[in-house]
C-alpha cells in the first residue's frame, strides 16, 4: 500500500495488484473532518459501490480500508487541500503525481468520480463511461459525480457498466 504522507488530507489507498481506482477531485470538508473518503450522508458513493455489486455490503465511509479486499483503491487529485471544487486554489490538482501513482500500480481500470476529476487530469472534455485513451495499461472510465451537490447529474447507468466491466475483467491480480 502507498505510504501516508502527513501533509495529505486523506491517504492514497493504493497498491499492486487492484483491479479498480477510484480517482475524484478532491476530500470535501465532512471527509477531511473524519479521515474518511466520500464521508458526507449525501454522498452517494457507497450506496453505488454496493448498489453496482462492486461490494457484498454497504461500507460505512470509515471502512475505506477494506476496500483491497475487493480490488479496489482510493486516491484523488488534490491532496493536500479539501473543500468544494471552486474552493481551491487554481494550482491544487496534480495530475502528473496521479499518472504517475497510475503508472506505478498500474490497476485494470481507474474510475473518476465526476467529468471534472477526468477533465482536470486528462486535460480535455470528456463523456461518462469507458475511454478511448488509458494511463499505460490502465482503462479509463468516467462516472457521475456521487456528490449530492451533483444530484441533478446523478445517474446509477454508469456505475452499473463500471461494474460490469470490472467483473469481466476479473478482480485483484
Amino acid at each position: 500500500m502507498s505510504r501516508p504522507t502527513d501533509d495529505h488530507v486523506l491517504p492514497d489507498l493504493l497498491q499492486a495488484g487492484l483491479a479498480l481506482v477510484f480517482c475524484g477531485t478532491a476530500a470535501g470538508k465532512r471527509s477531511a473532518a473524519e479521515h474518511a473518503y466520500y464521508a458526507h450522508p449525501g454522498n452517494l458513493f457507497w450506496r453505488a459501490l454496493f448498489e453496482a455489486g462492486l461490494t457484498r455490503r454497504l461500507l460505512a465511509p470509515a471502512e475505506f480500508p477494506l476496500l483491497p479486499d475487493y480490488g479496489i483503491g482510493l486516491t484523488d487529485l488534490a491532496k493536500r487541500h479539501s473543500g468544494n471544487d471552486d474552493e481551491l486554489p487554481h494550482d491544487a490538482f496534480d495530475a502528473p503525481a496521479l499518472r504517475s501513482k497510475i503508472e506505478r500500480y498500474s490497476p485494470r481500470l481507474l474510475a473518476f468520480t465526476s467529468k471534472n476529476a477526468a477533465r482536470a487530469a486528462l486535460g480535455h472534455a470528456v463523456g461518462y463511461g469507458l475511454q478511448d485513451e488509458t494511463i499505460g495499461s490502465t482503462q479509463l472510465f468516467v462516472l457521475p459525480s456521487p456528490s449530492g451537490q451533483a444530484r441533478g447529474h446523478w445517474d446509477i447507468k454508469p456505475w452499473l457498466a463500471l461494474s460490469e466491466r470490472y467483473h469481466a475483467i476479473g478482480k485483484p491480480r
